[in-house]
């Protein structure tokens, strides 16, 4: 059985962002947004720019080697690349976004309608890849161009409907999403309660159980995540026998 002490039950990996140019002139990933995650961006190189459209409308975040940006689920995202844009993604509940808890901003007869949108969402075969990012991405693009229009113009009706539709999407798989976090980050927070708990009552056994682990890369090409090219870690370790 695997198990993790990763801090706060997140997920590491490591994201080259789409330097293709999309048919509006810019360069970058897939919009999408997270309906039950909040994801962080710790950029370790280049520049580029977070363009979102959230409960405040729409903004552009300027991305640079340092910069450390997170946002929270519903916030509709998309990555812009102006020059070598790398970043590590930190993503909250470790396994529930690879459960399938974002959405691509696809125009909204696509995202309305499921048998579509797993049509345009799919990459299909490894040959090939490359060309079904690139037009996928292209597709989420001119969809979160319309959202961000509206918005701008006072109407969030298309905002609301993208919402209502994203959830419906998702809603059968997302039964078994409760479990993910009630083993990874809720587990986890419980475990350091009791470490607390332990400390306060003068007991700290656990301190004799150091350890230290080191995440392993992911191996072979990098996958064609939705932002760009993405390596994972894994940050999982077995329990292993106390060897005293």
């Amino acid at each position: 059985m695997t198990s993790s002490t990763f801090p706060g039950g997140t997920s590491l990996s490591h994201l080259d962002i789409y330097s293709g140019q999309a048919p509006d002139g810019m360069c970058g990933g897939s919009p999408h947004m997270h309906l039950a995650s909040t994801e962080a961006y710790l950029v370790v190189a280049g520049d580029g720019a977070l363009q979102t459209i959230d409960a405040d409308g729409f903004r552009e975040t300027a991305l640079h080697a340092g910069s450390v940006v997170w946002f929270t689920p519903g916030t509709i995202h998309r990555a812009v690349n102006r020059g070598g844009l790398q970043v590590m993604v930190l993503m909250s509940n470790a396994g529930l976004p690879e459960a399938g808890d974002a959405v691509m901003t696809f125009p909204a007869e696509v995202v309305a309608d499921p048998a579509a949108y797993a049509a345009a969402a799919s990459l299909g075969a490894e040959q090939g890849r490359a060309d079904r990012a690139a037009r996928r991405r292209d597709l989420a693009v001119a969809g979160f161009g319309q959202l961000r229009d509206a918005v701008q113009a006072g109407d969030r009706g298309p905002l609301e409907r993208f919402y209502a539709d994203a959830a419906a999407l998702v809603r059968e798989r997302a039964a078994a999403w409760a479990d993910i976090v009630r083993e990874g980050p809720l587990a986890q927070a419980e475990r350091s309660a009791a470490l607390v708990d332990a400390i306060a009552r003068g007991a700290a056994t656990h301190l004799g159980e150091a350890r230290v682990h080191e995440a392993a890369p992911g191996e072979g090409e990098r996958l064609f995540g939705m932002c760009g090219r993405i390596r994972t870690y894994d940050t999982t370790e077995t329990a292993e026998e106390d060897p005293r």
